[in-house]
């Protein structure tokens, strides 16, 4: 259902921006454009074709978390027509780059359109074992009193304890601004081939409003791009509906996997937040630890993007193994196994079914 209504309102968005862009005069030269990073890149190349000249900033196997424009880069951007974005903040250095770049060609959110899922939605089980957590020491706080206090004493320790509590309370909202680095929203939207769709709408909507002598191409290109998407969104159901339901709890090392788990069915854990840049606090790692134990959690994934070393830690303290290597948010190279935007998702999914099969 979720990828049904993606994929509607999507058309919609698609629609109405092929009919609102205005047209452009261009040469027969490639459109020169740049993309923020591998997967947009591909997403770009694959509806531009030869009609493009496709630069990315953050390539295969990097961190677009932690990556740091260089001079030359700026210069590669100030030269392009496009800047294709992913937006909702996954690129944290982006205005920096368009600053010292002087851009002035055509920004374009690859987002705009998609319903992002909205950071607390997924971590309210998380604040519902910390209002727990609270109320139990508050209660330990009244036994307290209760043991060797009169009323007045009593009521001055309450008062006293509800400023700390307010303050314990303050202390895990800015705990908690710090720890999603993206803000609101959750910007891995690519892992729904749902939101894809909506990718490709803006993206070819965007060239031919650059180009429109190539138009017919751009939009020939995504509908048979969209229709791979479809194939391939049908294809990973199927994949996924083979796993029991008690095997369907995932490890991976950050944040990154949540629409991938609305749409098939799969709940994602991570020890670390939204970014790679997030540190996973002692208590968070303790907690996951104790959590895979008690719902016999077999297996960890480790990201391309990622140190793997917390989750060998992980691994090596509940016995689970390392179920295999996951692409969150950059491709392989080449000659890897997720060259390319689809062939990632197809990986993604094979690795996870493999790993957790009975």
């Amino acid at each position: 259902m979720a990828y049904r209504r993606a994929l509607l309102k999507s058309a919609t968005v698609f629609v109405a921006l092929s009919l609102t862009a205005p047209a452009v005069a261009q040469s027969n030269e490639p459109i020169p454009v740049v993309a923020t990073f591998s997967i947009l890149g591909d997403m770009v190349e694959r509806i531009g074709g030869e009609h493009v000249a496709v630069t990315t900033l953050v390539g295969p196997d990097g961190d677009t978390h932690v990556y740091q424009p260089t001079p030359r880069e700026a210069r590669m951007v100030s030269e392009a027509d496009i800047l294709f974005v992913n937006g909702l903040e996954f690129e944290g250095w982006l205005e920096r780059l368009i600053e010292a770049s002087d851009f002035d060609g055509l920004r374009v959110v690859a987002t705009e359109g998609i319903d992002p899922i909205a950071f607390d939605d997924h971590h309210d089980d998380h604040h519902e074992e910390h209002a727990e957590a609270d109320h139990d020491h508050e209660d330990e706080h009244e036994e307290h009193a209760d043991a060797g206090h009169d009323h007045e004493d009593e009521h001055e320790e309450h008062a006293d304890a509800g400023h700390d509590h307010e303050d314990e309370h303050e202390e895990h909202a800015d705990a908690g601004h710090d720890h999603h680095d993206h803000g609101a929203f959750d910007p891995h939207t690519w892992q729904s081939l749902g939101n894809a769709v909506t990718y490709a709408n803006n993206i070819a909507a965007a060239l031919a409003q650059t180009d429109p002598d190539n138009a017919t191409a751009f939009f020939r290109n995504r509908a048979e791009y969209v229709a791979e998407i479809e194939a391939l969104d049908a294809e990973i159901h199927e994949i996924v509906t083979s796993l029991p339901a008690d095997r369907r709890t995932v490890v991976t090392s950050h944040d990154a996997f949540q629409y991938f788990g609305r749409d098939y069915g799969l709940t994602f854990l991570a020890p670390q937040g939204l970014s790679t840049e997030s540190e996973a606090s002692a208590q968070d790692v303790a907690h996951l630890i104790e959590q895979m134990r008690e719902e016999g959690i077999a297996a960890v994934f480790i990201e391309n993007i990622s140190d793997s070393r917390l989750l060998e830690q992980i691994a090596n303290e509940t016995g689970a193994t390392i179920g295999g290597t996951l692409y969150p948010g950059a491709l392989s190279g080449p000659d890897g196994p997720a060259p390319t935007y689809l062939d990632m998702m197809r990986h993604n999914a094979t690795t996870l079914a493999q790993a957790l099969s009975p």
